[in-house]
């Protein structure tokens, strides 16, 4: 009697299931499940009973009905079933089917994780690091994690991973610990897993460190199309750490990140095609993954761009273009872009001429340390332009280019040690910074040094050491001390007398136009007999084509770099 009074106050749920019936012939299999299931379930069958619940919830077989499937899920939620109450708590959070209790979805979660479900252990990690309605619990939060990791979830033990990595909220950092649950992630396919795992064997952090290892966990990680993995794979082939340098494998790295709209990695993509490196060689292809990259931004890629421009390479040279760029990596604070920029102002290209904007951008870029910005700086404090002339700010800048190694930046700093502007006059300190000028083939600084030595200033006189530096300067191409030499020579000063060498001297600075080593070589030239000028000019002639050759080959090298 029971059985039918009950199925008659479900008339109206057998009506529309009676309906579906008729209208799609699909529902009749649902229908008698529903009806067998709800027998069951009034007979105690805690399975049935979860079941029932389901339906009702889902809307199998049976219209959705929330209040009745929480009604069901707390029956075998009661009897201990783990996912019945692991549901009825999630109703209890989400108010659907009975009012919205947090306390009660706790309780319910509870009972459910205590029995292994790994559902409720996961919500009530959130509920455990979330101020709500229970209280915040870092400590069971990550008890819970360890649990779910415990477990095998992939997920879940990358995330401990994480939570070890980094330490707090209810865990010390422990990176062996980090490194133990990454490789349990790792080894279940778990890609950013693999990437971290990476990341701890490239730095050795709670792993003993092992390049070879690290390109092999980035490997899996890349192959399953993590970004981030792939970048750095392509960085190791590049630089050839972890595997044999190769920049065909770096290319094809920097392509699949580049491919997925990594900003870097057009960047990098742009870079190789510009410089032919992994890749046949092709400007126009540089400048298009410049492109996508200096559209997102990249200061680097829109440096590059301008520098493209500039120069014409891959596109159409365009001054205006070169500067547009320039001036959107400038103004990221990209330093070679800032000193570029300043160049442009200074040249009037691409803009108008100014020279307050020069060197405002100069002044940008020498903040941040780039050599050329500073000298260039102080040679337009030296000179008034642009900003008013300061010689101690001139002084400033050279001496922070100097102590760079910019060879004419210290050559200045001699000068003004040397001739005292902008600071107390030093011969010792000239001399000091005319050597390290030297020491970088600075002709005028060892020309200079020649004259230091033969007047005695900063250093004791001596006028071999004198012969010495001036032979220096004029074998590297300078006039002044080539005319100064063949001077030596005639007097016999610091060096044996030798008409033969002084015309020598004379004749090779004449051709490089000294006037004054004209009227000498005349002089000397009467001093020879007919045989001794002969070969003298012969000698000069040998030793001119020398000097020409070297300064050069030292002009193609300076280009080249």
């Amino acid at each position: 009697m029971y059985f039918i009074t009950n199925l008659l106050k479900n008339i109206k749920i057998i009506i529309p299931l009676l309906i579906c019936f008729l209208t799609f012939n699909l529902c009749a299999n649902e229908a008698d499940d529903f009806l067998s299931t709800t027998i069951a379930a009034e007979k105690g069958d805690v399975e049935a009973q979860f079941k029932l619940g389901l339906m009702y919830n889902n809307a199998q077989g049976v219209l959705n009905d929330f209040k009745q499937a929480a009604r069901w899920y707390l029956k075998a939620a009661e009897q201990g079933h783990s996912k019945a109450q692991s549901n009825l708590a999630l109703m209890y959070n989400m108010g659907r089917g009975v009012v919205q209790d947090d306390k009660q979805a706790f309780n319910w979660y509870i009972k459910a994780a205590e029995q292994g479900d790994v559902v409720a252990q996961k919500n009530l990690v959130f509920m455990y690091n979330e101020v709500g309605s229970v209280i915040q619990d870092h400590k069971q939060a990550f008890n819970w994690r360890l649990k779910i990791a415990e477990q095998g979830a992939a997920d879940d033990q990358f995330n401990l991973g994480l939570m070890y990595r980094w330490g707090g909220k209810g865990v010390l950092q422990n990176a062996k610990q980090a490194g133990k649950w990454f490789l349990k992630a790792a080894e279940q396919g778990n890609e950013y897993a693999q990437s971290h795992l990476g990341v701890m064997y490239y730095d050795g952090i709670g792993l003993i460190q092992d390049y070879k290892e690290a390109l092999k966990w980035y490997l899996k990680a890349a192959e399953q199309g993590h970004t981030i993995a792939q970048l750095t794979l392509a960085e190791m082939y590049h630089i050839g750490i972890g595997a044999l340098q190769d920049d065909k494998q770096a290319f094809n790295w920097f392509l699949k990140a580049a491919e997925q709209g990594a900003i870097s990695a057009e960047y990098k993509i742009g870079h190789m095609y510009s410089k032919g490196k992994g890749v046949i060689q092709d400007d126009k292809q540089g400048v298009k993954w410049y492109l996508k990259a200096a559209e997102k931004d990249h200061a680097g890629a829109q440096y590059n761009l301008g520098v493209m421009h500039e120069s014409g390479k891959g596109v159409i040279q365009n001054h205006k273009q070169a500067v547009k760029w320039y001036l959107k990596a400038a103004k990221q604070g990209d330093a070679d872009a800032q000193f570029n920029l300043g160049l442009m102002y200074y040249n009037g290209k691409g803009v108008i001429q100014e020279y307050k904007q020069a060197a405002n951008w100069y002044l940008q870029a020498a903040k941040q340390g780039d050599v050329d910005a500073q000298f260039n700086l102080g040679l337009m404090y030296y000179n008034g332009k642009g900003i008013i002339q300061e010689y101690k700010k001139a002084v400033n800048w050279y001496l922070k280019a100097a102590e760079q190694g910019y060879a004419d930046a210290q050559f200045n700093l001699g000068l003004m040690y040397y001739n005292g502007i902008g600071l107390i006059q030093d011969y010792k300190q000239a001399v000091k910074w005319y050597l390290k000028a030297e020491a970088r083939g600075i002709t005028g600084a060892q020309y200079n040094l020649g004259v230091m030595y033969e007047n005695g200033k900063g250093v004791i006189q001596d006028h071999k050491q004198a012969v010495r530096w001036y032979l220096k300067a004029a074998e590297q191409g300078d006039v002044n001390a080539q005319y100064t030499l063949a001077n030596k020579y005639f007097n016999g000063k610091g060096v044996m007398q030798s008409n033969k060498q002084s015309y020598i001297w004379n004749a090779i600075a004449a051709a490089n136009g000294h006037k004054g080593a004209l009227i000498n070589r005349d002089l000397s030239a009467k001093n020879l007999l007919l045989r001794e000028l002969e070969e003298a000019q012969e000698e000069a002639t040998k030793l001119y084509e020398k000097i020409s050759n070297n300064q050069i080959a030292v002009l193609k090298t300076t280009e080249g770099n």
